[in-house]
């Protein structure tokens, strides 16, 4: 088993940048904004030839358990207590803080090996800060720049002394080659989920699943209903989580990795630049999952916002639930539901059948049916019909229905099959796809959904002609 080394100091002193330059991609929010980071993160990461998971957290403000700040240290603290090491940050180019003082009594307290690492080491004049960080009477400071990634074999070195070789050095090295692949939504190098088997329906893959809606509509609280404690943060404030958090879950034998997302407001009003960067991080989450649960708050449902986020993830091919949340403050639940409901149906055709679930986060009321809708919809977006039954069912809508002539001349379709799944796309052979009306397309794809049972995911219809091999010869002369 790695062991794990939680990342601890003041807001503003570089804990996301050495995080992310541990686990070599860009996964945490970066920004000069003190306090970006509020949920701990963890993720597998590597220092030379030490191979471990860190925790990034939240910068240490002395704040009333009940505030925002209170309960972001409340999570620092339970990454003090989960890890094995903790690397307490100061920043050598501003010097030490009272904050800093407070706060070392509390890692010191905690009787975890701690090693004392003084950023930003590069700018001038830093090394009086890094002087006076022996101070804190933790030990010696190390010297780095995690911007620049100066200083990283000291560090290295300071690891293997705090921890011992036998501690450090206990698990396999083949450990070392499975740390790319343990948080594939966020980053830069990330590959396309489809380049996957897509043919194959593989149960043993942690399944993807995005939480997504507006501010304050109970994402984080639902993941925290859903895997029984609280891990991410949570409150009355709108807009809480910055960072797309992954959270690693079991439900009923099946392997899951969840990701929180931030609220995602009218493109209009989002202006600040952290906020722009909260919402991509978002977007990227969306279109690297497979199943996006959609959180409406069931008092204000289908706001602009709601439709224009379910209808990204349909354009993105993902498979969309959603999940009714608040539904313990709805007055009249069963008039309430059938007019939601009616609702989905009308706004969202696009996906027609979709999965919608009333639930309530806060009492965990309707969350084993919510669980239910997402495999449902899972097993639809990876299904796939055979090229024989899909012709037969052609035969049947062109003997029943065919297409229209087009300036006088008929069309005709020739063939259908499935190209691909996640989302099932079908390959339609026709002799003028240019001219193919849209809305007989989507009698097709309508009557397809519906024969085959694909309820309530994005379904694709290419359309094809055959070259004629023909085509370009000159006439034979009589």
């Amino acid at each position: 088993m790695a062991f794990k080394i939680a990342i601890i100091g003041r807001p503003n002193v570089g804990k996301s940048t050495l995080f992310n330059r541990l686990v070599g991609k860009k996964i945490a929010l970066v920004d000069d904004t003190p306090g970006v980071t509020r949920d701990r993160r963890v993720h597998a990461a590597k220092l030379y030839d030490l191979v471990f998971d860190v925790i990034d957290t939240a910068g240490f403000e002395d704040a009333a358990a009940a505030t925002l700040q209170g309960r972001m240290r409340a999570q620092t603290e339970i990454a003090i207590k989960e890890a094995d090491l903790i690397f307490f940050m100061v920043d050598a180019k501003a010097g030490l803080t009272p904050d800093d003082r407070t706060f070392v009594e509390i890692v010191r307290r905690s009787g975890k090996p701690v090693v004392l690492v003084a950023n930003k080491s590069e700018a001038r004049g830093a090394s009086s800060g890094a002087l006076e960080a022996w101070e804190l009477g933790i030990g010696e400071p190390v010297q780095i720049s995690a911007e620049h990634g100066q200083g990283m074999p000291d560090l290295r070195d300071a690891v293997v002394e705090a921890l011992g070789k036998e501690r450090v050095f206990e698990d396999d090295e083949d450990e070392a080659d499975d740390i790319a692949e343990s948080d594939v939504l966020i980053g830069e190098d990330i590959a396309d989920p489809d380049a996957e088997d897509v043919h194959a329906y593989d149960e043993t893959k942690p399944l993807r699943i995005a939480v997504v809606g507006r501010p304050n509509a109970g994402k984080s609280t639902l993941i925290n209903a859903l895997i029984g404690e609280e891990r991410l943060l949570t409150g009355p404030e709108a807009g809480i989580t910055r960072d797309s958090i992954s959270v690693d879950w079991d439900w009923q034998g099946r392997s899951i990795k969840m990701f929180d997302t931030a609220g995602m407001r009218r493109k209009a009003k989002v202006q600040e630049k952290l906020e722009k960067m909260s919402v991509q991080d978002g977007l990227r989450a969306i279109r690297f999952a497979e199943i996006v649960i959609i959180v409406l708050d069931a008092t204000i449902p289908f706001e602009k916002q709601d439709l224009q986020i379910a209808d990204l993830i349909i354009r993105e091919g993902r498979a969309p639930v959603i999940a009714f949340n608040k539904w313990d403050l709805i007055d009249n639940p069963q008039e309430a539901l059938a007019e939601l409901r009616e609702k989905t149906e009308r706004l969202l055709p696009q996906a027609r059948g979709l999965q919608a679930v009333p639930m309530s986060a806060e009492t965990g009321r309707g969350l084993e049916k919510l669980m239910d809708a997402v495999m449902k919809t899972h097993r639809v977006w990876n299904s796939r019909v055979s090229t024989g039954k899909l012709n037969r069912w052609l035969e049947g809508i062109l003997a029943h229905h065919p297409p229209p002539a087009v300036a006088g001349r008929r069309l005709k379709i020739k063939y259908i099959t499935q190209a691909k799944t996640r989302p099932p796309g079908f390959v339609l052979s026709c002799s003028r796809p240019d001219a193919m009306p849209q809305s007989y397309v989507r009698y097709l794809v309508n009557n397809l959904r519906e024969s085959f049972d694909m309820p309530g995911v994005p379904i694709r219809m290419a359309l094809r002609t055959s070259d004629n091999p023909f085509a370009g010869r000159a006439k034979k002369k009589k």
